[in-house]
Order: C-alpha cells, then sequence, then structure tokens
C-alpha cells in the first residue's frame, strides 16, 4: 500500500474509481485544476510516494529530483513511448521508480469522428460537398498513414463501409494484407488515395513539402494523432488549393501556434477530444487502477 498518492491534475477517473484509490493508499489527495508550473506540481506531490497525472502536465528532472519519497508515477494517459512521454522516464529510472501509462482507451470516439465527418463531406451536411452530387463511402480511395490502434479501427471500419483502403506503417502487416488491406508507400499512399487519415504516435511527422504535393488537390487529410502529423508550412500551402480540406479533433492535432489556421475555411476542427467519452473513461480507469494494483502485487 502506498502511504500517500496525489493526483496533480484531473486524470478523468470514473467516481468509483477515485473511491476504490483508497484501497490503496492510506491519504489520497485529488486536485481538480492544472498547476501552473514546476513549482505547484513539486508543492502539490510533497512527501507522497505515488503520483497520478494526466496529459496535460508534465512530470521533468527537477520535479523528480526535489521529490525524494516518489517510488510510482501512474500516467492516466497514453505512453506510446519514453520519447513522447510527458514523464521524464529515463529520470525515473535512474531513481528507481517505476512509470506506468495506458493505451487504447478512447479509440471508438476517434472512430465515429471519422465516419461522421466524412459522411458530412460526402453529402454536404453543413460541410462543403467533396463531389458534384452526395456519394457513399463505397469505393472511395481511402489510405491510413499508421496502422495502430486506432488506424486499424479507422481501416476496419473504412472497408466495412466499402471502401478501397491502402495502408502506409513503417512495418508491412501482412495479416492486414491477407485481408485486403493494400500496403503504399508514402507519397504513392497519399497521390492514389481521396481521403487520408494520419493515425501516428505523438511527436511523428511525416508529412513536409514533398508528401503534401505528391497528396495533390480536391483532396481531405484527417489527422487523428494527438499531436500533428504535419508541417504547419506545409500544411498552409496545400490549403491554398481548391478543395482541399484538413479535419482533426483539437487544435493540439491541427499544432499551429499561432491560431491562424484555426480559422481557415478549409480546416475542421471539434475542439475537442473525440476520445474522451463515457466509455472511454471507464475504460481509462480500469487500465489505470490495473497498473496500480499490479505494482503493489494485489
Amino acid at each position: 500500500m502506498f502511504e500517500k498518492l496525489v493526483a496533480i491534475e484531473p486524470v478523468s477517473l470514473v467516481p468509483q474509481a477515485e473511491k476504490e484509490l483508497l484501497l490503496y493508499a492510506r491519504q489520497v489527495k485529488l486536485y481538480e485544476d492544472i498547476p501552473a508550473d514546476d513549482e505547484e506540481i513539486v508543492r502539490r506531490i510533497g512527501d507522497a510516494d505515488a503520483v497520478l497525472v494526466s496529459y496535460t502536465s508534465q512530470i521533468r528532472r527537477p520535479v523528480i529530483e526535489r521529490c525524494p519519497n516518489i517510488r510510482y508515477i501512474g500516467m492516466c494517459c497514453s505512453l506510446y513511448s519514453e520519447e513522447s512521454a510527458n514523464v521524464d522516464i529515463a529520470c525515473a529510472r535512474e531513481r528507481g521508480i517505476v512509470v506506468k501509462g495506458i493505451r487504447d482507451y478512447g479509440d471508438r470516439g476517434v472512430v465515429e469522428f471519422a465516419v461522421s465527418e466524412l459522411v458530412r463531406f460526402l453529402h454536404g451536411f453543413d460541410r462543403p460537398m467533396l463531389y458534384e452530387m452526395p456519394a457513399e463511402i463505397t469505393d472511395l480511395p481511402v489510405g491510413i498513414v499508421g496502422l495502430g490502434t486506432s488506424g486499424g479501427m479507422i481501416a476496419q471500419a473504412m472497408q466495412f463501409m466499402g471502401a478501397k483502403v491502402s495502408y502506409f506503417s513503417r512495418t508491412r502487416k501482412p495479416d492486414w494484407e491477407k485481408n485486403g488491406f493494400s500496403y503504399l508507400p508514402l507519397k504513392e499512399l497519399l497521390a492514389g488515395s481521396q481521403v487520408v487519415f494520419t493515425c501516428l504516435n505523438k511527436n511523428v511527422i511525416l508529412l513536409g513539402k514533398e508528401e503534401f504535393e505528391a497528396l495533390g488537390q480536391g483532396k481531405i487529410l484527417f489527422n487523428t494523432s494527438i499531436g500533428p502529423s504535419h508541417e504547419i508550412d506545409a500544411l498552409s500551402e496545400w490549403l491554398a488549393g481548391e478543395k482541399n480540406y484538413f479535419v482533426c479533433d483539437t487544435e493540439g492535432a491541427l499544432g499551429d501556434p499561432s491560431g491562424q489556421l484555426l480559422a481557415h475555411p478549409q480546416v475542421f476542427c471539434a475542439g475537442v477530444s473525440v476520445g474522451r467519452t463515457r466509455q472511454a473513461f471507464v475504460l481509462l480507469s480500469r487500465k489505470v487502477l490495473d497498473n496500480i494494483r499490479a505494482y503493489l502485487g494485489e
């Protein structure tokens, strides 16, 4: 059992999961706002031996070094790689601190968003109509860049709706290819797809000027990644073309620090993380608690 567990910011646990934390720590403190800086994070952690963090704050080396009692950090958000994590995992490892993250808890909402937005473009439902008359997803050339969990689910949804789906990823997926998903090199996929979904890990930028030139005109580009999958200047230049549209859920996925593209008439940003649903919070909570139980050997 932990002596003291602190969630330094809102971590999206459902109420029952918050109550269950009391089974694993003698003292539990859950903060309901985001800390302003490292000093505030250090103050909140204090002498706690367990810390929970979401994706909105970072626990960096200076914080870890000033909180010597920490022995466990639970990331209540996606942990794709050590390099992209908002916790300094290398520093934690040096000090014997275990860091556990979660994955694959909000993907269904992302798939629903992808299908919903695409249908709105194809039928002209409060969106510019892609073609001269309403169209179905049937036979639509769709490219998936990144065939991880969410990319794979979008690919399956598109195939179910009758799209012709091709994919690009760092490694070939023979099992997927047996099921009708064609592998293409990135530029060939971009050129041959009417609609492209980028589904990449955080901090992975694949689309630059050359890739947008390969993508060409009259296309829809979705980014379902947490962060941008593109160079912002290259995206801005591509959007100058007629009937080129960019779709994402959050400003982080757009990745424009100037904020200018948010108002662009060919950019459609929902302004909310579409994976953060009621069901996703239940799954997130279960995975966070599973990690705690595994660490404590329960």
